[in-house]
C-alpha cells in the first residue's frame, strides 16, 4: 500500500505562522544537485505499526543521514517528516534531494515551542520519533551553557510531553556517549549499564535529559529507546566539527590550530554506519532499552592532522614541513582525554560496522573539497579555532595561536 501523500509546500517547507526572518536558510544556488545522494545500506521488513517518523534536527548532519536512508529505502512505507528550526549549523541542502518524494516533509519548528511540536506531531499523525535536535558543539557550551541547557533539556521535556499528548508508539532519544565521562587508558569500554559522569555542560545537559525521558517510561509508559553514539564524522557536517573544519582549512591553504598539544583521542563512525544503525535499531530494538552505537577507530587529534595531510597530498613528512600546517592554541577549561564504549548489544542486533577510518575519510575529504565552501554558505568565521554563535550568526574569535603544543594544566584529582 502506498503511504498517505504528505503535502511537502514550496520547495519542501511547511513553515506555519513561522517568519522565515533568516532567509539565508532558504536561499536554493543548486549546489545540492551537484552533489551524491548518501544514505546508508541497510533494509529491513517495514514495521506494520510504524507509519508517520518525525525526526527532530533532520536538517542537521547525523539526523539528515537518517532522513535521507528511511526516505529512499522504505518509499512505499514510511512517511518522513524532517523537524528542523534551521539554526546557524543546519542547511535545507541535506535535505532538498528529496523535496520531490511523496514520503517527505519538512516541518519549520522548534523543539523548545509546545505549539510547534504538538502541530507537527498532530497534523501528520506522528507515531515515531526520533529525536536527534540538541545543541552539540562542546567548546560552545562552556561560554553558552544556559543554551544548551534550554534546547537540550526543556527541549526534550517539550518533545517527551508533546509525545505522551498524542501517544506516540516509539520514541527513540539520540543522546551521547559523553555523558559517561571520561574513560581512562586502562580501562574497560563502557556498556549501557555504566554510570553517567559527564564533564562539561553539554554532555551534563544530555544526561540531564536522559532522566527526563527515563522518568516519562516510568511515571506515563512512554515506549522510549535511548542510544549513545559516539563521534559521527562524514560529509553534510557543519565545519565547527574538527575533520570538516580541519579539511576546510587546509582546502584553503591555512594551517590546522589544534586545541593543547593535540593528544586527547576520540572514535569516529562513519555517518552512512551510524544511520544503519539507527535504522537497525527502529526495526530491531527493544522497547524500554539502551543502546551503544561505537567504532573501534580511535584517533588522537594530532594523528588525524597526520592522516589528512597524507589524504589531501600535503607534504609533512618532516618536521618543518608539518609545523607549517599544524598550530596550536590553549585547550578547553576541560577536555576528556578519550571516550569508549561497547556496542555489542547493538551489534547482537545485526549491526556492524563497514566503514573503516581511511576509506570513510577519502570520502568525506573528497566532499568536502568539492562542496564544503558553498554548502552552508560563508564558512570564514567558523574556522577560527573557538567560533562563537550569537542568535544563530556565527562570530570568529581572537584567541592567540602558536607554533608549539599547549602543555595541559594538571588536574585536580
Amino acid at each position: 500500500m502506498t503511504a498517505p501523500h504528505l503535502n511537502n509546500g514550496t520547495n519542501g517547507v511547511h513553515s506555519p505562522g513561522r517568519k522565515l526572518s533568516k532567509p539565508r536558510f532558504f536561499e536554493d544556488y543548486g549546489i545540492w544537485k551537484q552533489a551524491p545522494v548518501l544514505t546508508g545500506t541497510t533494509k529491513f521488513d517495514p514495521l506494520p505499526d510504524v507509519k508517520n517518523i518525525m525526526i527532530t534536527g533532520g536538517a542537521g548532519f547525523i539526523a539528515c543521514w537518517l532522513v535521507r536512508h528511511l526516505t529512499l529505502t522504505y518509499p512505499q512505507a514510511y512517511n518522513i517528516v524532517s523537524f528542523d528550526k534551521l539554526d546557524y549549523c543546519s542547511s535545507l541542502n541535506n535535505t532538498r534531494m528529496l523535496n520531490d518524494k511523496r514520503n517527505f516533509t519538512f516541518y519549520h519548528g522548534d523543539i523548545t515551542n509546545p505549539s510547534e511540536v504538538l502541530d507537527c506531531m498532530e497534523r501528520f499523525s506522528i507515531d515515531t520519533i526520533f529525536h536527534f535536535a540538541a545543541q552539540s558543539h562542546v567548546d560552545l557550551s562552556f561560554g553558552n551553557s544556559y543554551g544548551f541547557t534550554h534546547t537540550n533539556v526543556y527541549g526534550t521535556h517539550v518533545m517527551l510531553e508533546s509525545a505522551k499528548k498524542v501517544g506516540v508508539k516509539r520514541f527513540i532519544h539520540i543522546s551521547t556517549d559523553e555523558v559517561y565521562g571520561e574513560v581512562k587508558d586502562d580501562d574497560d569500554d563502557l556498556l549501557e549499564t555504566s554510570i553517567l559522569s559527564p564533564t562539561n555542560p553539554y554532555a551534563a545537559s544530555k544526561a540531564a535529559a536522559e532522566m527526563l525521558v527515563h522518568s516519562y517510561t516510568k511515571s506515563f509508559k512512554l515506549p522510549v529507546i535511548i542510544v549513545r553514539s559516539n563521534n559521527v564524522y562524514g560529509p553534510h557536517q557543519f565545519p565547527e566539527k574538527i575533520i570538516p573544519k580541519f579539511i576546510c582549512l587546509l582546502n584553503r591553504q591555512r594551517p590546522t590550530v589544534l586545541h593543547g598539544d593535540g593528544s586527547p583521542t576520540r572514535r569516529y563512525l562513519y555517518a552512512g554506519d551510524a544511520a544503519d544503525a539507527f535504522d537497525t535499531i527502529l526495526h530491531k530494538g527493544a522497547l524500554g532499552q539502551i543502546y551503544n552505537v561505537g567504532s573501534h577507530d580511535e584517533i588522537s587529534n594530532i594523528h588525524l592532522c597526520r592522516m589528512l595531510l597524507k589524504e589531501m597530498g600535503i607534504s609533512h613528512e618532516s618536521q618543518e614541513d608539518f609545523n607549517k600546517w599544524v598550530k596550536y592554541t590553549h585547550d578547553r577549561p576541560f577536555n576528556d582525554h578519550r571516550y569508549a564504549v561497547d556496542a555489542t548489544k547493538l551489534r547482537h542486533l545485526g549491526w556492524n560496522q563497514k566503514t573503516s577510518f581511511t576509506d570513510g575519510l577519502k570520502t568525506t575529504v573528497d566532499w568536502y573539497k568539492h562542496f564544503g565552501e558553498e554548502w552552508w554558505g560563508d564558512i570564514s568565521k567558523v574556522l577560527s579555532p573557538f567560533p562563537i554563535v550569537v542568535e544563530a550568526e556565527v562570530l570568529s574569535d581572537k584567541e592567540e595561536i602558536c607554533d608549539e603544543p599547549q602543555v595541559p594544566k594538571k588536574r585536580k584529582i
